[in-house]
């Protein structure tokens, strides 16, 4: 064979081996299925931030659940809510001083206020394919999560059917093509509908769906209203307006309107625009009286959409998903074998019954970078508690935004999963309620600064919820959100590094650290409490076995407190200023009561060593000083940690999805990677409708169950823990590796600092890592055994944590760390 011919093989070789790549790469991060979605928790997702998608993939009865981001029922808060709430925070007070837990908890009804809002369903889009009772076969459904689309492929008759759809971000549309492999194949008719007061009426060749959203909707654990969902509004102020717009684009056929449908017939090619918005004008605003222009809204992303061609669209979409989806990629024993092609349902139901599947867990990992990339784009509207998928009127919890954990975890991967821009709508949500909560603050309790408690909605809602009494204090008046929230904000600088951006919301974390020095109340020892307390949603008991709730200095209050100072403290020092408060920050914290360590050894829940009502409760607020504050420690705090431990070990490894994802991201930090990744393996127990357990569904959303994304987000951020941690102001690389991820690689986490980090592990140990600085700064590397950093002459000094290495890093510079 002449030279040539050679070059031409060994080229046609390596193309072949190049395509099969990409095919192993796209395999690897893609959900399939060999049936239809049978259940809302088996269709598949895709979202571009604002719109939202469920696809079924059923070939004769196609449906698209529609939501968008910010459609909810209701209307800007009001004010002075319950003016009747400061009188009863001294009785509260006074009650908790004599050790009147009954009287306390009866009297903190007394200063509730209205429920939040609710996230609503947009409607449903019904594709009816004519099949002509002919039989499916080589059917599959699948999403690829790396390019945001869902496809779904079957045979019938002895033609090939296709569909692909995907939210584009680019050009604000939902796009949907309709294909068979032979002309005039295609007979469909188009139905739009939606469970809100709604119409639909054909116009040039699409269909319009108008409606209104309600001006209330209870909660769905509310049962004492004749009318929970209530429409009218006397002052025309609440109750959304939206508009759904379906455009079909048809090659080949006919097209007619039929009443409230649209029939094509014997067409090649179908390709669907769908376009959506609302009235919402800010948190701020009356959404029908005051609201934008939903019609000239909706209507204008489907102009500009549909001049652009589906290739275009599909293109644009594509990269512009990429550019996020492919700065991180997660690679775990890849030497075993591979398992994606079967199909994910069944991938789930084997790795319940204990069938090692690493590629499953990373492609879990990918998929909650996947769900924040499609929920997390509109300003004013984080994720909520199902990102922006939600199919009921009365969803659970409202697929509110829950602040006594929720719609943080739900943010905890966004600065080390890469993904910082995404931050930008929770940011927003921040914002607002640092002005509605400067009134809740100030009517509620007659304080300074601004207070969050257990519920908010795209309204910026702050007051304690409970219907002014009818809620349980447990959950309803928990007044920590604040300070909870500001957390995130100097979070968000400690990974960008913006200055810009601390001296803007510098002075929401100060306000909210002047609430908290406000909130705060001596005891009879001179110690600052808060009074009164809970530990969210737990129950103590008290005297002859009697249930007590609300106390006073819950461990939970005293550890966000804690970090609140330091970090407002730590914001003020960076820009300079405010001497005196940060004086007034330390004084504060020096006279916080300490955590207490209880007779099992527990990290104690309360400021007494109170006995759990249960000892397995979801919840383990306590531990906020563990994850996600930085205030217990391994390394610095060795007691306190041990003592966290503990805690852990009493509560147990059950719970509900977003649960058992927060304990993976304890007990990374506790550097046991072996018992994270036993909560790992329980977050993917495949979880069935009926289920009791937490887990993941067969779409791998979380189960709570109900469904509940937070566990999604949180399982993300705990795996990233557990091969990457910052909190310290170190980069420690691999600090809780479990044994059963033996080899494996992960490029583009973040750390603190702004350090993009890829890491390379085999047999369990560091073989490589590269670091990538964005800004200048003093970069410290932490490992378990010593290291070196190509170019840097440093050396490696052991501690009793292993071994560290300090240089100057510079911006831009690229640092090549081996053992």
């Amino acid at each position: 064979m002449s030279a040539r011919a050679i070059a031409v093989v060994l080229l046609a070789a390596g193309m072949a081996g190049s395509a099969a790549a990409a095919r192993d790469a796209a395999a690897a991060l893609t959900l399939h299925y060999e049936q239809p979605a049978a259940a809302w928790t088996e269709a598949l997702p895709i979202g571009n931030g604002r719109l939202g998608a469920m696809v079924f993939g059923r070939p004769e009865d196609e449906l698209l659940q529609l939501n968008e981001a910010t459609l909810w029922s209701g209307g800007p808060v009001g004010t002075d809510i319950n003016p009747g709430a400061h009188a009863a925070l001294g009785q509260v007070r006074q009650a908790l001083a004599g050790g009147d837990y009954k009287a306390a908890y009866a009297l903190s009804r007394k200063m509730q206020g209205r429920y939040t809002e609710s996230f609503m369903p947009l409607g449903d889009l019904r594709i009816r394919q004519d099949l002509q009772g002919r039989q499916t076969s080589d059917y599959r459904r699948s999403l690829d999560i790396r390019d945001g689309v869902a496809s779904t492929s079957f045979s019938a008759g002895g033609v090939h059917y296709r569909r692909e759809v995907f939210a584009s971000a680019p050009d604000q549309v939902i796009v949907m093509r309709l294909s068979a492999d032979r002309p005039g194949q295609l007979n469909l008719a188009l139905e739009a509908s939606s469970q809100l007061r709604a119409d639909v009426a054909p116009a040039a060749g699409a269909l319009v769906l108008r409606g209104k959203a309600p001006a209330h909707v209870d909660p769905n654990y509310v049962k004492y209203n004749a009318e929970p969902i209530v429409y009218e509004d006397s002052s025309g102020c609440k109750g959304m307006r939206f508009e759904l717009v379906v455009q079909p684009q048809v090659t080949g056929g006919t097209v007619q309107t039929v009443d409230k449908r649209i029939l094509i017939r014997g067409a090649s090619d179908v390709v669907l625009l769908l376009s959506a918005a609302t009235s919402f004008n800010g948190y701020d605003q009356c959404p029908d009286s005051a609201g934008k222009d939903e019609d000239a809204l909706a209507r204008g992303h489907l102009a500009r959409a549909a001049t652009r061609g589906y290739a275009a669209l599909r293109a644009a979409h594509v990269a512009d998903f990429r550019r996020l989806f492919d700065r991180v990629s997660l690679s775990i024993n890849p030497a075993a074998p591979d398992r994606s092609d079967i199909p994910t349902d069944r991938r789930l139901a084997a790795h319940t019954a204990g069938q090692p599947d690493a590629g499953l867990e990373a492609l879990y990992v990918q998929f909650g970078r996947y769900l924040l990339m499609s929920s997390s784009r509109t300003r004013g509207a984080p994720a909520n508690l199902q990102g922006i998928w939600n199919a009921s009127l009365r969803p659970s919890w409202s697929s509110n935004y829950t602040t006594n954990i929720n719609v943080q975890m739900n943010y905890w991967p966004v600065e080390s999963a890469n993904l910082a821009e995404l931050f930008t709508p929770l940011d927003d949500l921040i914002r607002n309620l640092s002005v509605t909560g400067r009134e809740t603050a100030s009517s509620f309790y007659h304080a300074p600064g601004w207070a969050v408690h257990h519920n908010s909605d795209i309204w910026a809602t702050s007051n304690p919820v409970g219907d002014f009494g009818k809620g349980d204090p447990k959950w309803a008046n928990w007044s920590m959100g604040s300070a909870w929230l500001s957390r995130h904000l100097w979070e968000h600088y400690r990974y960008t590094g913006d200055r810009a951006y601390l001296a803007a919301t510098y002075p929401i974390m100060k306000e909210a650290a002047r609430f908290m020095l406000a909130w705060l109340q001596p005891d009879a020892r001179g110690r600052l409490v808060t009074a009164p307390s809970t530990s969210p949603e737990n129950e103590f008991y008290f005297g002859e076995r009697q249930k007590g709730i609300v106390s006073v200095a819950s461990t939970m209050d005293m550890g966000i407190a804690r970090d609140l100072f330091e970090n407002v403290d730590a914001a003020a020092r960076e820009l300079g200023v405010d001497t005196a408060f940060r004086a007034e920050l330390k004084a504060a914290a020096n006279r916080l009561l300490p955590f207490q360590v209880g007779a099992k050894g527990q990290l104690q829940e309360w400021d007494q060593d109170f006995e759990d009502v249960d000892p397995h409760h979801r919840h383990v607020s306590h531990l906020y000083a563990l994850h996600p504050a930085r205030l217990i420690s391994p390394l610095r705090t060795p007691d306190l940690a041990a003592a966290a431990r503990r805690t852990l070990e009493l509560r147990g490894d059950e719970g509900t999805g977003w649960s058992l994802a927060w304990k993976v991201n304890m007990w990374a930090r506790l550097y046991d990677g072996n018992h994270a990744y036993a909560l790992f393996r329980n977050l993917l127990r495949l979880t069935k409708p009926g289920d009791k357990h937490g887990g993941a569904y067969a779409n791998l959303f979380d189960a709570h169950p109900p469904f509940q994304i937070d566990g999604n987000f949180a399982g993300t951020a705990g795996v990233i823990e557990m091969l990457l941690q910052s909190q310290d102001d170190e980069l420690h690389l691999l600090p809780a590796l479990p044994d059963a991820w033996r080899d494996g690689a992960v490029k583009g986490i973040v750390g603190r600092g702004g350090y993009v980090v890829d890491i390379d592990w085999q047999g369990g140990r560091l073989k490589a890592a590269r670091i990538v600085a964005t800004r200048d700064g003093s970069c410290v590397i932490r490992t378990r055994e010593p290291v070196t950093v190509r170019g840097v002459k440093a050396r490696a000094r052991r501690d009793a944590g292993g071994y560290t290495l300090r240089f100057d890093a510079r911006e831009g510079r690229t640092y090549l760390v081996s053992p």
